[in-house]
């Protein structure tokens, strides 16, 4: 037995009947074929294949799965090897990263392309997610990393699962929370400030998932003068910051699909807001705040940038 098929694979709740935009290709169930031989037989896979042999995972995904396998086509393998400043001999030597790279493709279950749960959070084999965006030219598909690519082909059957066909090799996340807001600076530089004065670095660098609502510099700077107080009073204010911090936070990864709409949302601050059905936030004394950027995924949850400062009910004075 492999070390993907020792994974405990976890069933996706599959949002139903949902219509894809791009015309499905390939035909009915095949009832001989694995998706080994499907991928075989047809030469624009040839180095997914051969990846896939190299990790060991030939046998797993000749299993009775079922599986769906988003295969990059042999440009988006040679596309990444370019990203990657490696090698072919190199990635498929480290066998490692090569099964973190193609299990983060695979999904325990059959997802054909009317059931994509378009928007919402997608784990895979690998144990991280990706979400995938009907968009006008096609399904898009977004990666940990918040790399984009194509799905272009739809519904090759096999009897252990069906394959989609994508323009680029999708990567598992590399950076937490911290990490992505950090590399979003300069626009994030008072917020990460402020995570790093209220003593929360640890905490939003830990498993989680968290959902950040990330005030931007200007943001912060306008909740300076609405709250009539110096960056330097608000940051030696621990017990002040760390409550408005917090109030940003939700204790789940929540991408943009899945946001209840006018529903009490409790915070990691232990209050709630709620978001209206024109994607403000209402906080809890009332003020509006619009989220402008949504879903930006990390390894332990999902930013969602915002231009205000939002605030849970604070003591007088």
């Amino acid at each position: 037995m492999n070390a993907l098929s020792k994974r405990q694979f976890l069933k996706l709740s599959l949002a139903s009947g949902v219509a894809l935009t791009l015309s499905a290709c390939g035909g009915g169930d095949d009832d001989f074929s694995d998706i080994v031989e499907v991928l075989s037989a047809k030469p624009e896979y040839s180095l997914l294949v051969e990846a896939v042999q190299a990790a060991g995972l030939v046998d797993t995904l000749k299993s009775s799965g079922p599986f769906t396998v988003f295969a990059p086509n042999n440009t988006a393998f040679a596309n990444l090897l370019d990203e990657l400043e490696t090698s072919k001999e190199d990635l498929f030597a480290n066998t490692g990263l090569l099964t973190a790279v193609l299990t983060y493709h695979v999904l325990p279950s059959r997802v054909t392309a009317a059931n994509i749960p378009f928007g919402e959070a997608i784990e895979t084999v690998q144990g991280d997610i990706f979400k995938i965006d009907n968009t006008p030219d096609g399904p898009v598909i977004t990666d940990g990393r918040n790399r984009t690519s194509n799905i272009k082909v739809t519904n090759l059957y096999a009897r252990n699962g069906v394959i989609h066909g994508i323009d680029k090799v999708i990567l598992p996340a590399d950076q937490d929370i911290v990490e992505t807001a950090l590399a979003l600076a300069p626009e994030f530089s008072i917020l990460v400030e402020a995570v790093q004065a209220a003593g929360l670095v640890a905490t939003l660098q830990g498993d989680g998932p968290f959902t950040v609502f990330a005030p931007t510099n200007a943001a912060f700077e306008a909740a300076l003068d609405e709250l009539s107080v110096s960056k330097d009073d608000l940051f030696a204010n621990t017990a002040l910051l760390t409550q408005i911090l917090t109030y940003h936070v939700l204790p789940a990864r929540v991408l943009k699909a899945e946001v209840p709409i006018d529903t009490a949302i409790t915070t990691v601050e232990g209050t709630a807001l709620r978001v209206n059905s024109s994607l403000q936030i209402v906080d809890a004394v009332n003020r509006t705040a619009g989220i402008v950027t949504t879903d930006v995924l990390t390894s332990n949850g999902v930013i969602h940038v915002i231009d205000k400062v939002i605030l849970p009910a604070l003591p007088p004075g």
